[in-house]
């Protein structure tokens, strides 16, 4: 299993956990997930993280309980493997923009059963780092479909589908909160450490 962590700095040399910058609604019993941590994400569910560190985001995908209707809604008899939907004015950052891909030993990490998650109570010290300087093109080699709108509130009942669908950085995404948009509990959407 590889795990990653995403960031605009090109020179962390030991992630320290720290809490997150946002506290957000966890659950009951998982309210230590606002505190010191390092977070990291799977392989597998990377392309979440594959954004500008401010970039809202929805990403879809789906499991095995998305309906046929679902999957002929959203993904049209396409066969991307995720869609992801940012607003216009991220695109340019997005395009122009550069990360930094650190691999983390997956010793001290646990699994957070959702969307690829993974967080160390302890300090852990990257094994590589990868500079992605085209990240459109990194997406697309994840078999990412982009969607790109003005807005993604009219996104907001995308939860109540069949697909799996993960938000991030949702309140800097233009009219969410006055669209009267939840804001999705979700695990998968912390500030990085990095």
């Amino acid at each position: 299993m590889r795990l990653f962590h995403f960031s605009d700095d090109p020179d962390i040399r030991r992630f320290v956990p720290r809490p997150v910058a946002v506290p957000s609604e966890r659950g009951p019993g998982r309210e230590w997930l606002n505190g010191p941590l390092v977070w990291a994400i799977s392989e597998e569910r990377q392309a979440m993280y594959l954004f500008p560190r401010d970039c809202p985001r929805i990403l879809l995908w789906p499991t095995p309980q998305t309906s046929h209707e679902d999957l002929a809604a959203w993904f049209g008899g396409r066969s991307w493997r995720t869609l992801a939907h940012i607003e216009w004015r991220w695109f340019e950052r997005l395009r122009t923009g550069r990360l930094y891909r650190y691999e983390l030993p997956a010793e001290t990490f646990e699994d957070l059963d959702t969307a690829g998650m993974w967080v160390s109570r302890e300090a852990v010290t990257p094994i590589a780092m990868q500079v992605i300087d085209d990240l459109p093109a990194a997406l697309a080699a994840l078999d990412v479909e982009l969607r790109i709108m003005p807005t993604l509130a009219p996104l907001k009942d995308v939860w109540s589908t069949t697909l799996h669908a993960s938000g991030i950085r949702l309140r800097n995404a233009a009219g969410w909160a006055e669209a009267g948009a939840p804001t999705p509990r979700l695990l998968a959407s912390p500030e990085p450490s990095g």
